[in-house]
């Protein structure tokens, strides 16, 4: 019984984290389309964590390392990857109940959070400072971050929705 509890948070959590990362990917097309917006190139996020098998951790400019060997197929399997995680640590810290009655506050709450991982860990690492410092526009650089993880939550919410739509359908 514990197994099929085990397998069942991780099917939710796959299925949640995917549905709310795809909309976050559906928001970054329309930004960059759309609006004119630039995005994060995944393939840097590849490279970033291919050269950790080099030891390195951290650059001056993630653009000047190094390519790396399939660091696109890389980088957009740990952005996914990513996703899952924080939609796992939501059903986690507020419970599977949440997903039988989705509520907009703990999801949008999530993706806040989430963006704590590019300021403080992915974008130090880039070379571009902490929250986007030395970036030529540090402030818009946060704005758009912020925009882009609470578009994460409100992908959570709404792929929560869908699930237990699904659920109750059947």
């Amino acid at each position: 019984m514990v197994i099929s509890g085990v397998n069942e948070f991780i099917v939710q959590a796959v299925i949640l984290g995917v549905g709310a990362t795809v909309v976050m990917d559906a928001w970054a097309l329309f930004q960059r389309h759309v609006l004119g917006v630039p995005t994060l190139n995944y393939a840097m996020v590849g490279r970033w964590l291919g050269r950790m098998t080099y030891g390195e951790f951290a650059h001056a400019s993630i653009a000047d390392a190094s390519d790396v060997k399939g660091e696109t197929v890389l980088g957009w399997g740990a952005h996914y990857l990513i996703g899952i995680l924080f939609a796992a640590i939501l059903i986690a810290v507020v419970g599977e109940k949440w997903l039988s009655a989705p509520t907009l506050w703990p999801a949008v709450m999530a993706g806040v959070i989430s963006v704590s991982a590019p300021f403080l860990i992915m974008q130090p690492a880039f070379g571009l400072g902490v929250a986007a410092a030395k970036m030529p526009s540090p402030l818009k650089a946060r704005i758009r971050s912020v925009i882009t993880h609470v578009i994460y939550g409100l992908g959570l919410y709404l792929t929560a929705l869908l699930m237990q739509y699904v659920s109750d359908s059947f």
